[in-house]
């Protein structure tokens, strides 16, 4: 099962195999089966994915969420303040998050080593626990490319580089969180031609915060490209869906994202409505593979998917607090 997620090549294949998963997890994962029961829910009598129940994002602060009895090889925190309790996602195969960062960055992206990856975000020394930082620390050694690194700071060497591999040719990937994106064109404007401009996350605590479209548009004027990209992820999953331009994210075959009713969170929405964001991860196996996150959004007809919000009293999150 576990290598099986990354062969998905359609709807049936993908239905199967998440039901396979739910059936392994109700199982074996205490928390997730205690809910289960508390919803009269057993894998006998589910059939379709809506009939899942997918657990609130917020047990991953109060519960070890594991459905392995491996040993725990790696736990991932949550970005937050030092009064507010952070998520943990307890991971027992390291090498299943590796296989899911790479393999997705690959069918949106191509090789890796094809770019330079420039990270203005935390060296993973300095914020250990981030599934972000270890990701992109991974893509960095992986690009085999020794002007690859991260820039958290240094933003004049960092603007000098981009201009000179922008001379050259380069194919590069400049990844980071918003604010940081924006501190970058304050120092200096660019005409970017191979670069790919990809933000993470939001401003909180950092700077006033804007609207995606608005964030999108002065990063674009910034940068001088036509399209921003983003990257939709967090500590509870072990994959990622990417948006190219316009906020409209697609995910990997072997993650979906649904939506539920506002008012019934047990009732998946249909496509176009707007609703609360439920996540299939597949490559969460050993974890939790059906989870309700905090996110507003709509589904469309073709899977991919925009990010419209939070629920009021949400905690603040989002990776641009690792710095704080």
């Amino acid at each position: 099962m576990r290598d099986e997620i990354f062969t998905i090549s359609n709807e049936y294949e993908f239905k199967n195999k998440a039901l396979a998963t739910f059936k392994h997890q109700f199982n074996t994962n205490k928390v997730y089966r205690s809910f289960c029961d508390l919803l009269y829910v057993h894998p006998s009598d589910v059939t379709q994915l809506s009939e899942i129940p997918f657990l609130p994002i917020q047990f991953f602060k109060s519960r070890q969420i594991v459905s392995s009895k491996d040993e725990v090889q790696e736990i991932f925190t949550s970005s937050g303040t030092t009064s507010s309790i952070t998520s943990k996602h307890f991971v027992t195969d390291i090498q299943l998050y590796r296989d899911s960062y790479l393999k997705g960055f690959t069918h949106f992206y191509g090789n890796i080593e094809e770019y330079i990856v420039l990270a203005l975000l935390p060296n993973y020394l300095e914020r250990k626990g981030s599934s972000l930082v270890f990701m992109v620390d991974d893509l960095i050694r992986k690009s085999k490319n020794e002007e690859s690194g991260f820039y958290l700071n240094n933003y004049k060497e960092l603007a000098t580089k981009l201009l000179a591999f922008e001379k050259l040719g380069k194919k590069i990937l400049l990844i980071g969180v918003s604010f940081a994106l924006l501190d970058l064109i304050e120092l200096q404007k660019f005409q970017l031609k191979n670069t790919i401009v990809m933000e993470t996350g939001g401003m909180k605590g950092r700077r006033k915060e804007l609207v995606r479209q608005e964030l999108h548009d002065i990063l674009k004027s910034g940068f001088g490209v036509e399209k921003i990209h983003s990257e939709y992820g967090m500590t509870e999953l072990l994959s990622q869906a990417y948006s190219k331009g316009n906020g409209i994210f697609t995910t990997p075959p072997w993650m979906k994202v649904l939506t539920r009713d506002t008012e019934d969170a047990l009732t998946i929405n249909s496509f176009g409505k707007n609703g609360g964001i439920n996540i299939i991860d597949l490559a969460n196996y050993n974890s939790c593979s059906f989870i309700a996150t905090q996110d507003l959004g709509k589904v469309y007809n073709d899977g991919s998917f925009e990010v419209i919000g939070r629920f009021d009293a949400s905690d603040i999150r989002g990776c641009n607090l690792m710095v704080l």
